[in-house]
């Protein structure tokens, strides 16, 4: 869709024209002291709660009231398979085969199993490359993997950066780090979209790039899971990571996902940490079998699951499942459009978009750099009713998720941002 115009009327008759619009009404909107609805556009930090997930929690808190430690077995939804139940639908929005998905522990706990069997460092291959401007935890990850391992981090961690004045990360320069490094490198481990600028990257042409030079590849999908189409069984990658709590809106904190390619998925011999809950389930409980590892992505399991967030989980991706994820992206991508349709409408030079223009190249963030800005300007749109998120040390990131957010979100935002820098 390019054919935006201006003005509320057109926001609204989007909004009656959108066959997703009812999804809103399924989530709890923040409001004002007024009792308003905030104009919530931070789901990229911490997605908004569905009406459904208390019932889903709940009925795991009755099933443990009524049955104790019964309810493994005999609970409405079996704890002891669980995790199985969100299987599908999560290997549906992350593009890969059941097999390949496993919902599991956090985000970077998740992260340091895969590098115990994906980062196999040697005295030539032993560095890790990752975009420059990676989210911290990564980062953070990364460094200590690297000195586990008894190497310098600073010699060990190869940035991909981008160039003087511009904020994208360019692949020829990835290229050039890989010609010039390949051999050296033992990891390329990629924010799927980056956390700051919202640039989407082509996950297969880094993965191809990766295997041409012998590295093996990974990417954290933090802020791509339920956002854009990962494609991650398609991609090549070897092992993908993503949080929940974000575009999946499973809860402050919840769970995290874990991709393993399948051509992984039976190699017994792959060195990993193990717990009883990545041992065969048809002899898990006779205790003292040998370890027998599961094939696929449960295989890299350790404990048996919290079933309380895993309610939650489920209750979002029964929203996602029934709204289609195919169409939730091609409304984000109208939603989106239009959001960088009417910024670049307000013409101000102290304004810039530092997220790609391509639709493909994104999700449904902008970041909006404003020149000689601060954190009071954040604080401004908070106090207007616009709940956005701040990073230093100018960027302002929005996210109108195609689930809960309208045109009208959009359009008052837009408003109410120009009032503001007037």
């Amino acid at each position: 869709m390019t054919n935006y115009q201006l003005g509320l009327d057109f926001a609204k008759k989007q909004d009656q024209n959108d066959q997703l619009a009812g999804f809103r009404s399924q989530f709890h909107i923040p409001k004002d002291h007024q009792g308003n609805d905030l104009i919530y556009m931070t789901g990229n930090s911490l997605g908004l709660q569905p009406k459904i997930s208390k019932a889903y929690v709940n009925q795991e808190l009755d099933d443990w009231a009524k049955l104790g430690v019964e309810g493994h077995t005999e609970a409405k939804n079996p704890w002891l398979h669980y995790h199985e139940y969100l299987t599908e639908t999560m290997a549906n929005i992350v593009g890969a085969k059941p097999i390949e998905v496993v919902v599991m522990n956090s985000l970077t706990v998740n992260l340091h199993l895969m590098m115990v069997s994906f980062y196999k460092p040697t005295s030539k291959r032993y560095k890790i490359l990752i975009e420059a401007d990676a989210f911290p935890s990564d980062k953070y990850a990364m460094e200590s993997q690297l000195r586990h391992h008894g190497f310098d981090q600073k010699d060990g961690l190869v940035l991909w950066k981008s160039r003087a004045h511009e904020v994208l990360a360019n692949y020829d320069d990835l290229e050039t780090i890989l010609k010039e490094q390949g051999d050296t490198i033992a990891l390329i481990m990629i924010g799927g979209v980056n956390y700051y600028t919202g640039q989407f990257f082509d996950l297969k042409r880094i993965t191809e790039l990766g295997r041409q030079h012998g590295c093996l590849v990974g990417f954290d999908c933090a802020h791509g899971a339920g956002n854009v189409q990962l494609n991650l069984h398609e991609s090549g990658a070897d092992f993908a990571v993503w949080c929940t709590y974000k575009y999946l809106n499973s809860g402050p904190g919840s769970l995290s996902g874990a991709f393993v390619h399948e051509r992984h998925a039976h190699k017994k011999d792959l060195n990993r940490f193990t717990g009883w809950w990545s041992h065969n389930k048809e002899t898990r409980f006779r205790m003292r079998d040998e370890f027998d590892q599961l094939p696929g992505a449960e295989g890299w399991q350790l404990s048996n699951p919290p079933i309380l967030s895993m309610a939650a989980i489920r209750a979002s991706l029964d929203v996602f499942e029934e709204a289609g994820f195919d169409n939730l992206c091609k409304k984000s991508k109208a939603l989106t459009g239009y959001f960088e349709f009417l910024i670049q409408d307000l013409n101000n030079p102290d304004i810039n978009i530092i997220t790609p223009s391509h639709p493909d190249e994104r999700g449904c963030q902008l970041s909006i750099q404003v020149k000689n800005a601060d954190k009071s300007l954040h604080q401004k749109l908070m106090d207007a009713g616009v709940i956005t998120d701040w990073r230093e040390p100018d960027v302002i990131r929005c996210a109108p998720i195609p689930l809960y957010n309208s045109f009208e979100d959009v359009y008052k935002l837009v408003a109410r941002l120009k009032t503001i820098l007037n």
